[in-house]
């Protein structure tokens, strides 16, 4: 899956009594094989995102913030 900056995408919780994540990806860091993702979180906070296999996903529309 190829994610581009403007995508809001959702990573799962890695706990069940925790909501998945969601935000908009601001800046691809580093591509395949091993991408990093600058996300804009929708809590406000932003971090640098490494996916672990199948942890992130497009959430839906693509939305620039």
């Amino acid at each position: 899956m190829q994610l581009k900056v403007g995508n809001r995408v959702e990573v799962e919780s890695e706990s069940t009594e925790q909501r998945p994540r969601t935000g908009v990806i601001e800046e691809v860091v580093r591509e395949a094989p091993s991408p990093r993702y600058r996300i804009r979180w929708d809590d406000g906070h932003e971090s640098i995102y490494t996916p672990a296999a199948g942890a992130l996903r497009r959430a839906g529309a693509s939305k620039k913030a």
